[in-house]
């Protein structure tokens, strides 16, 4: 009877896996449909334009689990068969704009932000809906548009052609989570330096759990994108490099926020490897990042403290993850409503925490959690986080996504990575 259950579980389980299979198979080829916007608006309202439509040749995202089950993000968009509007696709995502709606400056002038969403290439015609995520967690349409795989007009230009090297070969992408580098600030010469930097950022990020666990299921790849300068501007010092996408300190007048607008380029270099996620690494000693969900990570290379910013900024890009931290400096305001529960998944407004880690929380933990030493190897519920210091609650006294010192990511934050590199690998 064991030998039978066990044959039987088997056989459901494969079948299921050859679905998944086949829905990849039977709706979409392993290249890259792009959909470049612009998001244009101010604090209190937005609008989406398309720009251009692109074929990038190589598919790196998972083929299993083509709907988003995780809902995060302030922005998604879903890919419907165009006869019986099926959904076939579907990510959230964040992006800077958003970022900057929440700024002074926002509240003063308008903007435009480019943009860029990629899916796996359509075999017939589609219907794409682009949404925002509004302040009370529902959702409005911003573009909706219908896509023709063999619409003439969508651009098959050939992209730079840069050298390419898999520092860690963990098998074949479809199977893999790609974390792809490109090298911003990096003048031709010092290629050989930004591979070595890609190893060690490579090396650092398996050694802490939950990737290190989790290591067979990565590949990292560095993508020699020559800038004409070393370094990256930095406006308060009065330094400006030309350098492969334009990256720059002082993003939102924040001196440490590093990040660039220049998400086209961005995206033409790291097509030429496939992709789960992208990281710049910028060749610039100073302090800085910037992370933004399934959008790109950025951090500097020789900063003392450039393996730890790396890693948090993965946090945010790849995994979702909030800043737990309240006292720094930043530009945003109001970022979170109070009244609504956030989407993700390492803060609390206790609107909604059956969603989130009460179940890591042990019995006789008091919750609120008082930020004592008493607490701080526990998982709890700490007031403090997402930019305030009230009605914004965290899972730890300290975390990587709290302070560069944590020793890593607290309990919710891990259990969050992994059930993103499940969702994509699994």
């Amino acid at each position: 009877m064991k030998i039978g259950l066990i044959s039987i579980i088997s056989i459901v389980l494969l079948s299921a896996c050859l679905q998944a299979q086949t829905a990849f198979d039977r709706h979409f080829v392993e290249k890259t449909m792009r959909v470049d916007f612009i998001l244009a608006g101010n604090n209190v309202q937005q609008a989406a334009y398309l720009l251009e439509l692109k074929q990038e040749p190589l598919w790196g995202g998972g083929q299993i689990n083509l709907i988003d089950s995780l809902g995060y993000g302030e922005y998604r968009f879903t890919i419907s068969d165009f006869v019986s509007m099926e959904p076939l696709y579907s990510r959230g995502f964040c992006t800077l704009f958003e970022e900057w709606r929440t700024t002074a400056e926002a509240q003063a002038v308008d903007k435009a932000f480019y943009q860029s969403i990629t899916f796996p290439y359509p075999q017939n015609k589609v219907f794409f809906k682009l949404e925002e995520r509004k302040k009370d967690g529902t959702y409005q349409a911003l573009l909706s548009i219908a896509i023709d795989p063999e619409d003439p007009n969508i651009s098959k230009e050939q992209l730079p052609q840069y050298d390419v090297v898999k520092v860690v070969d963990g098998g074949a992408s479809a199977n893999m989570i790609d974390f792809t580098f490109i090298a911003e600030g990096y003048k031709s010469e010092e290629m050989d330096k930004f591979v070595a930097d890609v190893k060690r950022m490579a090396a650092y990020i398996l050694s802490q759990e939950p990737y290190k666990t989790h290591r067979n299921k990565f590949n990292f790849w560095a993508v020699c994108s020559p800038s004409d300068d070393s370094g990256t501007d930095n406006p308060r010092g009065d330094e400006w490099r030309r350098t492969a996408v334009n990256s720059s300190f002082n993003t939102f007048y924040i001196d440490r926020y590093l990040e660039t607008a220049d998400v086209f380029s961005i995206r033409d270099i790291a097509a030429c490897a496939p992709y789960d996620h992208i990281c710049v690494l910028v060749n610039s000693e100073k302090y800085g990042g910037g992370g933004i969900y399934n959008h790109f990570s950025i951090g500097t290379a020789d900063h003392p403290m450039a393996e730890q910013v790396m890693l948090h900024e993965i946090g945010h890009g790849f995994g979702g993850l909030a800043d737990e931290y309240y006292t720094s400096d930043v530009a945003y305001q109001n970022f979170f409503d109070l009244k609504v529960e956030p989407w993700q998944p390492n803060i609390t407004t206790m609107v909604n925490f059956n969603a989130k880690w009460k179940h890591l929380i042990e019995e006789g933990v008091p919750v609120p959690t008082p930020s004592d030493k008493k607490y701080e190897k526990t998982t709890g519920v700490f007031e403090g986080g997402g930019y305030v210091e009230k009605g914004v609650f965290r899972p730890a006294i300290n975390c990587r996504m709290k302070t560069n010192e944590a020793k890593g990511f607290c309990a919710a934050c891990q259990e969050a990575i992994v059930n993103m590199i499940e969702f994509l690998t699994d």
